[in-house]
């Protein structure tokens, strides 16, 4: 019997997918271009790969669903009989048998086609019994949309139940609902089940897995069972009754004999004896829970004989707990453990495998003779190395733990006493160290007495005001010199900050002859900025400040030179041809016009596009070197 893994099951695709993929895939990896002077031979087998292609791979994909799926014959009766519970035994053996009815339908359809394939005389004819063949799968896929369809809703369902191993150790909680089977297995396992006070809160089956003597144990938390006939439970319901009837389990049946849960201790003693069945040849342990709210003794006389018949009458163990306070739930936990183990070593020794194996063990044990004392005789060098070792482990030393452990309360950690030091000076402060010398080697024994001397000293040098300190008051020339330091640091912090502005702006950098006039230089700016520095600027209103020439030409031109002028401009007019942008268009609004059109449809090739424009310098390479190598052999017309 395999042991499915559920999460592994490939995705199954709707029957539209599954068509579109095979045919994609018939299309990429197959040839795809066929001419019609081609031989008919050639032309036969390239449709015929074609069908046996598509044919391939619906086969291939078709066997892998129907080979993932669990066969319900081949998985263990508890998956069995789980998946007929939630899906339908007979629907799910139908689809299955369907898909496999699909893939012998194609099989056969591709058959008939490459037979008829053998027969076509041109191009159009095998073209069309291609086309039909291809057809008539994808027809044949269409038909099983449904059947798809299920399958993928199963395989999400399936993938999401828990994973339970029906072999090894289990311990299967039931009982009515909102009983506190979730509240058990949350404080025994690691598991997180979801636990809310109303009835049928678990809707499906729950593992934990908790650890007990050095095992793994598997713990289920079933749904909740109502107390009616096995035909009218729902699925909720019948998953717990599988996994009771199935599994090979310690069973906990839980009580709430506070009837918090909404049903009366009869009622769910009357469970208990339906149910009762499912029990047989499984060690089974009563749970009272809920004991914080009310304790066995405070039950009245009635409701508590019906405990004590289970426990009196069949030998069933009867243990209280409470997950609120957590009284009990380690008792009830080592109880089922124990009882398993024992049940399972039961089961083992009535094996047949366990007769073979004693049937290979003897255990020899000698009868006393005549009543003589016969000391096992050990050699006299084993005894020799045993006394040397009682006398090692004598000498050895114990450890700090063990010393702990006998002394108790009155034991102190004491670092220092294993220093391999003489008398005690282990117990003397650790000198420090500096630059590989002792420091306490260079301390004078009477610093102290110097040190207050020392600060007697001080005290009377303070008393006598030798430390006071008074402010000179500055000369007339001091203050005017300290003015004229404080504006000229001023100045230089504006001039500082001036320049890193200047450095950090974006603008493009002007030229020095473009800024010389806006600096706005001249002799009496110069003479007024050096005045506010404070520099004597009387004696310099005769200084041989050199002028420059302004560029402009004087208003004051004699006729001569204008005539002169007119002449040299006139010819200089005739050796520059006009600008491109004057010629053709004399109105000078259309000419402004005409330069923004200009401007916006080179702006938005070079801009948006990054295209060459007007500007930029090209020189086309005349002789491409691909087309100019080498020589071409006849028949040889392609380029490259």
């Amino acid at each position: 019997m395999a042991l499915y893994n559920f999460k592994k099951v490939a995705v199954v695709p709707t029957a539209k997918d599954f068509i579109d993929i095979t045919l994609s895939k018939v299309q990429r990896k197959t040839p795809t271009v066929i001419h019609k002077q081609y031989a008919i031979s050639r032309i036969r087998a390239f449709y015929t790969r074609k069908v046996k292609f598509a044919q391939q791979t619906f086969h291939d994909r078709l066997s892998q669903i129907i080979q993932e799926f669990p066969k319900l014959d081949d998985v263990h009766p508890f998956y069995a009989d789980l998946m007929n519970v939630l899906y339908d035994k007979d629907h799910y053996k139908l689809a299955l048998g369907q898909i496999n009815t699909a893939r012998h339908l194609i099989d056969s359809v591709a058959k008939e086609y490459v037979r008829l394939l053998k027969y076509g005389d041109s191009l159009y004819r095998c073209k069309q019994l291609k086309k039909a063949a291809l057809g008539r799968m994808a027809t044949i896929m269409k038909r099983q949309a449904t059947n798809l369809t299920y399958l993928e809703q199963v395989r999400q369902h399936l993938a999401r139940l828990p994973s339970i191993d029906p072999y090894t150790r289990t311990i299967i909680i039931c009982g009515f609902p909102n009983v506190g089977k979730s509240s058990f297995i949350n404080k025994i396992t690691r598991a997180d089940v979801e636990v809310q006070p109303y009835a049928f809160t678990t809707k499906s089956l729950y593992v934990g897995h908790t650890d007990y003597k050095y095992m793994t144990w598997q713990v289920i938390d079933t749904p909740g069972i109502l107390d009616h006939p096995l035909e009218e439970r729902n699925v909720i319901e019948m998953q717990a009754v599988t996994a009771l009837a199935h599994l090979r389990a310690a069973v906990l049946y839980f009580f709430d004999i506070s009837e918090q849960c909404g049903h009366s201790l009869d009622e769910q003693m009357r469970l208990f004896q339906s149910i009762k069945p499912l029990f047989q040849n499984k060690p089974l342990i009563i749970v009272v829970n809920k004991v914080d709210v009310l304790r066995l003794e405070n039950l009245p006389i009635e409701k508590r004989n019906i405990l004590k018949e289970l426990e009196n009458d069949e030998n069933i163990p009867v243990v209280e707990m409470s997950t609120v306070t957590d009284f009990g739930v380690m008792d009830v936990k080592i109880q089922a453990c124990e009882k398993l183990l024992a049940f399972r070593v039961d089961a083992k020794m009535k094996t047949k495998k366990v007769e073979n194996f004693l049937n290979r063990l003897h255990i020899a044990q000698p009868t006393p003779r005549d009543n003589k004392a016969r000391p096992p005789c050990i050699p006299e060098s084993v005894l020799q190395r045993r006394k040397l070792g009682a006398v090692k482990a004598e000498r050895k030393k114990k450890l700090e733990r063990e010393i702990e452990e006998e002394m108790g309360d009155d034991y102190v950690l004491d670092l220092n006493k294993n220093f391999d030091i003489e008398g005690d000076q282990k117990y003397d402060k650790a000198p420090e160290f500096w630059e590989g010398h002792n420091i306490a080697d260079y301390i004078d024994p009477e610093i102290f007495e110097k040190l207050n001397a020392l600060e007697k000293e001080e005290e009377t040098r303070i008393a006598a005001g030798a430390y006071d300190y008074k402010v000179p008051e500055l000369t007339e020339t001091m203050k005017e010199v300290q003015l004229l330091a404080k504006q000229i640091r001023e100045k230089k912090i504006i001039m500082k900050d001036e320049s890193r502005v200047n450095k950090q702006s974006t603008k493009p950098v002007i030229p020095r002859t473009a800024t010389a006039r806006s600096r706005d230089r001249s002799v009496t700016s110069l003479r007024n900025q050096m005045k506010e520095l404070g520099v004597d600027m009387e004696d310099t209103e005769n200084a041989h400040f050199v002028r420059t020439r302004k560029r402009s030409r004087s208003l004051s031109l004699t006729a001569d030179h204008k005539k002169h002028c007119q002449r040299s401009i006139s010819r200089a007019r005739s050796c520059f041809r006009q600008t491109r942008n004057d010629l053709g268009v004399k109105d000078p609004i259309m000419k402004s016009k005409l330069k923004n059109i200009a401007h916006k449809a080179i702006k938005k090739k070079v801009a948006k596009k990054g295209l060459k424009g007007e500007a930029d310098r090209f020189i086309g390479n005349k002789m491409p070197k691909h087309l100019f190598s080498g020589k071409r052999g006849t028949g040889k017309t392609d380029r490259r």
